[in-house]
């Protein structure tokens, strides 16, 4: 099981743990350009091989195999607040209070996000490309979150891996609109040219909100060819992710 990063937080006051991971490309049963933990259906791999491989992902979380609620990403600001299992389409964010429910976020340069307030039992999982920073989904859920309870003091955040800004151009029209949010976004590509940076931006619009507890895992999808799936490096590709999940645990 290809597992780049896992974190969980949990609140005695609740009873519940909160907990997040981070898939790479490795340790799944898809083949050719997906190979090998592909988590996304609708990119042209085998919807067996997904199946399997979704399957492992729950099985790795200790959830139940058909426990994930998988986000289809519309790369923009809307959420769904969610309570049962399935396909989730044109949104960039699940929020559930469920325990025993895996949100999956799916991401191939984009960025994928963890939020957690184990104490007001909600998680949420945030996909956000430079459209997504543009529209600022982060703070979108992370305001859906405060209305069921959360608090963004208390919340711990898990940043994934994404394209940095030495490997993502993008013309100057969009480094100006996606900085007219947030001027952290903005970046330069190792040839000097306009670029942006999802980490940097998605880090600053956490804070903004209030977030103080932000775990980043900094790589560049585009550079680790033989761990992480890229869209921008490779066209045809797979996807890897984040699951993030609520559950009971014995103090």
């Amino acid at each position: 099981m290809g597992v780049r990063a896992a974190g969980r937080q949990w609140s005695s006051d609740s009873g519940l743990q909160a907990r997040w991971v981070f898939t790479d490309r490795l340790g799944g049963f898809s083949q050719g350009a997906y190979a090998s933990l592909n988590l996304a259906d609708h990119v042209g791999d085998s919807s067996t091989s997904v199946a399997a491989n979704r399957m492992s992902l729950a099985g790795y979380a200790g959830l139940a195999p058909d426990a994930l609620a998988v986000m289809q990403a519309a790369h923009g600001k809307k959420n769904a607040v969610v309570t049962q299992p399935g396909l989730v389409a044109d949104v960039d964010a699940l929020i559930t209070a469920e325990s025993g429910l895996g949100l999956v976020a799916l991401a191939a340069d984009c960025v994928p996000l963890a939020l957690l307030d184990a104490q007001a039992g909600v998680v949420a999982a945030i996909h956000s490309g430079w459209r997504g920073v543009a529209a600022n989904v982060v703070q979108e859920t992370v305001g859906e979150m405060i209305t069921m309870g959360a608090n963004p003091e208390r919340m711990l955040v898990g940043v994934g891996p994404a394209i940095c800004p030495t490997c993502y151009e993008v013309s100057p029209q969009v480094q100006e609109q996606v900085m007219a949010t947030t001027p952290a976004a903005r970046g330069q590509t190792a040839q000097g040219t306009t670029a942006i940076d999802l980490h940097g931006a998605v880090t600053a619009q956490l804070q903004a909100c209030g977030v103080q507890d932000i775990r980043c895992d900094s790589r560049c999808t585009y550079e680790a060819e033989e761990s992480l799936f890229s869209y921008r490096r490779d066209g045809v590709t797979g996807r890897q992710g984040v699951v993030v999940w609520l559950e009971a645990y014995a103090a």
